[in-house]
This record gives structure tokens, C-alpha cells and sequence, in this order.
């Protein structure tokens, strides 16, 4: 599995979010299992880690460094399923009955990613890890095995390159984004690669699965159409929006008598982006993320430690989350792993 596979996102949520909201609705306790030497930002999900007892890690010591830590029946889910569906797992775990394990069974076979557990399986899992063994169906025979049939293989899809996940945003139709998008403003002081951060942001955004947009602030007056053009004659003569469209653009101009918050923005003109990054709004933006550069000549940052998402600078700075100015790509998926907290606006 990459790196990042947890962060890439469907449907507006990361891979992580989607599939522990999911197991929610069915345990009581979710945990997330990791390797000790992966970073273990898990984001808005709330569920805490369960590190790896086993080197190198594998499904197979996922799962019995689970039955080992719970000594009680589990039900494991590869994190970076596509689908992940409360019913198929209840059916799962309803026909465990007196079972060691229970498992779905499709057209290209048995999904172990996707099964409950008891702890009778240890014996037989150990074994096969003392014997250099990673594939966990190896000792079913074994075991007393029950399968769920389930018709269609892609309920158990697992986003585990960037093909994968291109080839399942085109079976999605784009009319699930009914929430509002998410919302960051990256600020600083004059100078300081605010635009440099957002131009390294967004393919990084985009490599996770997300549609962004963007906002940039201007405290002046500006003019996007031009004198003369049939179109600035319209909004002239005194409509009170127009709209100026072409096979590759469209632009919407509208006089307003106020200025519009970033909220609103991000609400009126961003439906069907997942996030919208703003640059600018310092003092009004519900999120931020600042980036403070030594060599723009500043003292100190504008964001006290608690008033920022995370502080992307050069500088020895005592913040809790601060990144490098060219870890644009570790950024991303940080913003990505709290999409539905910045939501809150």
C-alpha cells in the first residue's frame, strides 16, 4: 500500500474518513492499524492507532497483532477501500457464528481484507508468519472457514495506486458532494510564498483525489471585464449579473453592495469543489495555515501557535504542526485527513 493511500479522497472524504465512519455505525471500538515507523496523523477520524507488533508489517501481522491486543473476535477492513458498505461487513460478521473466520466470497475469490476473526486463528496465523508465509487464506484449511457470497467483486475495490483511483472517479457520477466544501486560508505576512505555497498545493490536492478551487482576496476594486466588449456593455447598462462563457470558461460578474465573506464564497460559488483554498482573509478565515519565511525580512509570524492549522516555514519555530517550504505533497495530505473538520464554517 503507498504511503498516502488513507488520504486519497472519494466523494469529498479521505479514503481513512470514509472507512472509519463506516465501521462506526457497526463497533463500538475502532482502531487503525499502523507500522511504529509510519506517521500516524490520522485526522479528523478520531480512531487511535494500533500499532504493528510485527516487522515488516503485512495484512497478516495486522491481524494478528489485533487479536493479540483485543483477545476477542475483530473485524478488519483495508483502509484504502473504495466502497466501504456497512451491510456487507454486518453480513460478514453475522455469519461468523461458531466459525474461526468468515469471510466474503466473490467471482476472484475470497477477500481476507474484509473478515472477522476469533481469536482460535492465532495458532494458525503465527504459524505462518514463523514460516515466512503472507497470505493469510494459507492456513484455512486449517481452520473452520464460513464465506458470504456477494455478486459483485468491486464492492471490495482497494485504492491502492493513482490508476485505481482515476479509474473509480470516473464510475462516480459528481452529484454526492452534498456538503459544503472544505475551507483553508493560507496566510502571511507580505512576501512570505503565500501564492507559492497554493501553486504547490493544488497538483499535490489533485494527486489525493481532491478538486480544489481557489480565492484570492483584494482589498481595492478590481475590473475583470473590459471596456467596449459587448459583455461590459451589459453589466454597464445595468444587469445586475452576467455571465461571459466559452467552450473552455465561464466567468460569472455580479456588482454586489457589500463585500462577501469567505464563507459565503466558498458556499455560493464552490459546490462542486472539495476544497477551497483562499489566499488571504488573515483575520477572518475560520482556518489557516501560515507560512512564515525567514528571508521576507519579518520578525515573527502573524498566527500565534494557536491561532493556525500548521506554520510552513524555514524557521526554527515552536509550533505543534509545522512543515518544510517544500513539503507541499506532506501538506496536502495533512489538509486532506481533516476535510470534514474544516467544513465547520
Amino acid at each position: 500500500m503507498m504511503r498516502d493511500a488513507h488520504a486519497r479522497v472519494l466523494e469529498g472524504r479521505s479514503l481513512l474518513a470514509r472507512g472509519v465512519s463506516m465501521l462506526r455505525t457497526l463497533f463500538p471500538s475502532v482502531s487503525v492499524s499502523l507500522v511504529p515507523e509510519q506517521p500516524s496523523d490520522l485526522g479528523d477520524s478520531g480512531a487511535p492507532p494500533l500499532l504493528d507488533a510485527y516487522s515488516p508489517s503485512s495484512s497478516l501481522t495486522s491481524v494478528i497483532t489485533a487479536l493479540e491486543r483485543f483477545s476477542a473476535p475483530v473485524f478488519v477492513s483495508s483502509v484504502d477501500l473504495a466502497f466501504p458498505d456497512a451491510h456487507a461487513a454486518r453480513r460478514v460478521v453475522n455469519e461468523l457464528g461458531d466459525a474461526d473466520v468468515c469471510l466474503p466470497l466473490t467471482s476472484t475469490g475470497l477477500v481476507p481484507t474484509f473478515a472477522a476473526y476469533r481469536p482460535s486463528c492465532l495458532p494458525s496465523l503465527r504459524s505462518l508468519l514463523a514460516h515466512g508465509e503472507q497470505q493469510i487464506t494459507s492456513c484455512f484449511s486449517d481452520l473452520t472457514v464460513n464465506t458470504v457470497t456477494f455478486d459483485e467483486p468491486s464492492q471490495f475495490l482497494r485504492v491502492r495506486t493513482p490508476a485505481d483511483l482515476a479509474a473509480v472517479q470516473t464510475t462516480l457520477t459528481g452529484g454526492t458532494r452534498n456538503r459544503q466544501p472544505a475551507l483553508v486560508a493560507i496566510v502571511g505576512k507580505s512576501d512570505s510564498g503565500k501564492t507559492t505555497l497554493v501553486e504547490r498545493l493544488l497538483p499535490e490536492l489533485r494527486r489525493l483525489g481532491v478538486r480544489a478551487g481557489t480565492v484570492k482576496h483584494d482589498a481595492h476594486s478590481f475590473e475583470i471585464d473590459h471596456p467596449g466588449k459587448d459583455s461590459y456593455r451589459h453589466g454597464a447598462a445595468g444587469a445586475a449579473a452576467y455571465v461571459v462563457s466559452s467552450p473552455k470558461r465561464v466567468a460569472y460578474i455580479a456588482a454586489v453592495e457589500h463585500e462577501l465573506s469567505l464563507g459565503e464564497l466558498a458556499r455560493r460559488f464552490f459546490t462542486d469543489v472539495d476544497v477551497v483554498l483562499a489566499e488571504g482573509y488573515k483575520r477572518t478565515a475560520p482556518h489557516r495555515v501560515e507560512v512564515f519565511r525567514r528571508g521576507a525580512g519579518h520578525r515573527e509570524p502573524l498566527c500565534n501557535p494557536d491561532e493556525c492549522l500548521a506554520v510552513v516555514t524555514d524557521a526554527p519555530l515552536n509550533y505543534p504542526i509545522r512543515f518544510g517550504l517544500d513539503d507541499a505533497a506532506d501538506l496536502a495530505t495533512f489538509l486532506t485527513l481533516r476535510l470534514d473538520s474544516l467544513r465547520a464554517y
